[in-house]
């Protein structure tokens, strides 16, 4: 493969003292910006103001789905009926692979900049979400928690081999949500997906929301806000040492 331009990710500095960090990525043909309204509302809220966000951009890249054309992609697809067999079959791992390693890269970007691995949520939808699962649950680092809205398990045939030892994010949660009406990534696969995870022993929790096709909706972000509230409480102003 030919090597991958990539713009800098797209940056919400916390508007108090940074404590955590979520990098969210976005799914196939869109960019950073397409999550930015959503991390606005957020911040508005003023409930995440201890949290960074990081919204990463997918280089281009050939999809095979889209006849060859070039489009931000984490990873190459095949076929794109939402079948899971079709998704399973001639799945990209070399692409899947690269952007494992690049948003590692973002995490310990971050943890070099001082924030704990444990106050660190990777989150994305559909492509972005399917990478945050298989990203996240092969860190070796133990992350605060996992959003994974309207996506599957990439790699699910072979993914327990693909986990580093000892499985620092077994116990990780993980924030599951889907569409009952997804026609891209069928409804069914994104629940096959949550059942493989809590076989394998992992910490998945799954909402379905009624009439939601492959989109995100306001209760939806209010969930995943709320996630963010449990996993990442602010700590509040920094105790200075007393002379």
């Amino acid at each position: 493969m030919t090597s991958l331009i990539r713009q800098p990710p797209l940056l919400f500095p916390a508007t108090a003292r940074h404590t955590a960090t979520v990098i969210f990525i976005h799914g196939l043909g869109d960019t950073g910006h397409g999550w930015a309204s959503a991390v606005e509302n957020w911040r508005r809220r003023q409930r995440l103001d201890e949290v960074k966000f990081i919204l990463p951009h997918a280089p281009q890249i050939p999809i095979t789905c889209n006849w060859g054309m070039m489009m931000p992609g984490w990873y190459d697809i095949h076929t794109i009926d939402g079948n899971a067999e079709s998704l399973r079959k001639n799945e990209d791992e070399a692409g899947i692979l690269i952007s494992q390693a690049y948003i590692h890269g973002l995490i310990q970007r971050e943890i070099d900049a001082g924030i704990p691995a444990e106050r660190i949520v990777v989150g994305g939808f559909s492509q972005g979400g399917a990478m945050s699962i298989f990203a996240g649950l092969t860190s070796k680092v133990k992350l605060a928690g996992i959003v994974a809205l309207s996506s599957y398990l990439v790699l699910s045939l072979k993914f327990a081999e693909l986990v580093p030892k000892p499985q620092v994010n077994q116990d990780t949660p993980i924030f599951m949500a889907h569409g009952d009406s997804d026609p891209v990534v069928n409804t069914q696969l994104g629940k096959k997906s949550y059942e493989l995870l809590k076989e394998m022993g992992y910490k998945p929790t799954m909402k379905i929301y009624p009439d939601l096709d492959h989109s995100a909706c306001l209760e939806e972000l209010d969930d995943v806000e709320a996630f963010l509230r449990q996993r990442l409480p602010a700590l509040g102003k920094e105790e200075k040492p007393e002379l």
